[in-house]
């Protein structure tokens, strides 16, 4: 799922979060945030804030923890 506009960073990070799995960006380059880790979210939010954050892609690596994102899609729809 590509995403930008992360305006609502907590609500973002909530739904990280409630994984249970690895969730994870990715920009076009191969950088990866692993956003599990709290030093790779402050990167990944900044990484989205910058200018070709709409680059990025999120993924998990159980599927059952898309769920969590629906959601804050469904809240917050100008990210994807």
């Amino acid at each position: 799922m590509k995403i930008k506009n992360i305006e609502h960073v907590k609500d973002f990070l909530a739904a990280v979060e409630k994984c249970q799995g690895e969730v994870w960006l990715e920009s076009p380059m191969g950088d990866k945030y692993n956003l599990k880790s709290e030093l790779s979210q402050y990167l990944a939010i900044g990484a989205l804030l910058k200018e070709h954050g709409n680059w990025l892609e999120l993924f998990c690596s159980q599927k059952e923890d898309e769920i969590h994102f629906f959601h804050f899609f469904a809240e917050h729809p100008e990210v994807v």
